[in-house]
């Protein structure tokens, strides 16, 4: 059974920095993909936010963080991490560490969810 554990989540202010990580556990690990999505407070739908090939090591992002949002991975230690910076209160929301094919991951269909972490940007 996998187990994707997430750490790192908090409140910061605006313009912050928070770095998220998230080691999947269970079996040997060789997923397509691993990345992070992301739920607003008040919001239905969960928000594709980053992935990264987990062999190749491409990396995707959603427009609403590129170019703050660094995704990286340490696949010796099944650890994916996110570096969030220049925040803004738009990215508050429960943070979810997710595993399947990249597609899966945009599409917010991933074959394993963690339990997700709280980020919360105050203005």
């Amino acid at each position: 059974q996998v187990q994707l554990v997430e750490a790192g989540g908090g409140v910061v202010q605006a313009g912050g920095s928070l770095r998220l990580s998230c080691q999947a556990s269970g079996r040997t690990w060789n997923p397509y993909a691993m990345g992070w999505l992301r739920q607003g407070p008040g919001k239905e739908e969960r928000e594709f936010v980053a992935a990264v090939g987990w062999n190749i090591g491409t990396t995707f992002y959603g427009d609403s963080v590129k170019g703050r949002f660094t995704i990286s991975k340490d696949n010796a230690r099944n650890t994916v991490y996110l570096q969030m910076t220049s925040l803004k209160p738009d990215d508050t929301g429960v943070y979810y560490c997710a595993a399947g094919t990249v597609l899966g991951l945009m599409k917010v269909t991933p074959d394993y969810w963690g339990q997700g972490t709280q980020v919360s940007v105050s203005s």
